[in-house]
């Protein structure tokens, strides 16, 4: 993974070179849609207040728990005995993206959402949220990890959430072929490592369709996680992708007729 220093000379350099995040020059029409329907959309929805109480709580919450990690690793912590507090501090995604990721499938409205990479669980919550109907899937590879999401999806009241317990390699396979058919939605937040992340988009290749939506966590976190950046992108069945530096999504619209990517200030 990046430092801390080139991380931030990277981050400098994306918002010195991104386009202003308002639609303007963007002529794009599903770009500008999204830039002006989703991206700054700063309504306070509903079920914010709650996941976000639920989020402060897990910051003071001094529970050590025994881990299992499947992936690359913390970017602060290596010991695989953590506090709750450690892991909601290092590892949960800003409520601003979480927020984001909730937006995206409540304007969308996907017929199922699937994340790989669960966590304390307060991304899947909103992604959840957005709408109750669906299913949403989610897999985490640390079993004490998921029992603390699984006791925040009840505080929350939340019903309509599958965790998936182990290591993706395994069982993702197993979630595409005999629990989703088609993938409307996916955020893939588990691996931070090129091979891993490729791995999983070859996988889920299969069950996507013209409206899927996937988003990436932490394209930029290191230089294995742009190497598959770059790759996903390039894939023959994107045909556009939109890169806001922490995250990268891509979308499989076949009314866009040329392959474009935009980097976008958020």
């Amino acid at each position: 993974m990046y430092s801390p220093f080139k991380l931030g000379v990277k981050y400098l350099r994306y918002w010195l070179t991104a386009s202003n995040g308002k639609g303007h020059g963007v002529h794009a029409p599903f770009v500008f849609e999204f830039i002006t329907g989703v991206l700054n959309d700063d309504g306070f929805y509903y079920c914010y207040q709650q996941i976000e109480s639920v989020r402060t709580q897990l910051k003071n919450d001094n529970t050590v728990l025994e881990l299992e990690d499947f992936g690359a690793g913390s970017r602060v912590h290596s010991s695989y005995k953590r506090k709750v507090s450690e892991i909601a501090n290092s590892s949960l995604k800003p409520k601003k993206f979480a927020q984001l990721l909730f937006r995206i499938v409540n304007f969308y409205q996907p017929k199922n959402v699937l994340e790989l990479g669960t966590s304390l669980g307060i991304t899947t919550a909103y992604l959840a949220s957005a709408n109750n109907t669906i299913p949403v899937i989610t897999m985490e590879g640390a079993k004490a990890v998921a029992t603390v999401a699984a006791n925040n999806f009840n505080a929350l009241g939340l019903k309509n959430i599958k965790i998936v317990e182990g290591n993706f390699d395994v069982t993702l396979k197993d979630v595409l072929y005999k629990q989703l058919t088609k993938v409307d939605f996916a955020f893939i937040d588990g691996n931070h490592r090129k091979e891993p992340t490729i791995e999983y988009f070859q996988q889920m290749l299969p069950h996507l369709h013209e409206y899927s939506i996937l988003v990436f966590d932490d394209v930029h976190w290191s230089r294995e996680m742009e190497e598959a950046w770059q790759y996903i992108k390039a894939h023959e069945t994107v045909t556009l992708s939109i890169d806001l530096f922490f995250i990268g999504i891509v979308f499989f619209r076949k009314e866009q007729k040329v392959k474009q990517h935009f980097t976008i200030r958020f």
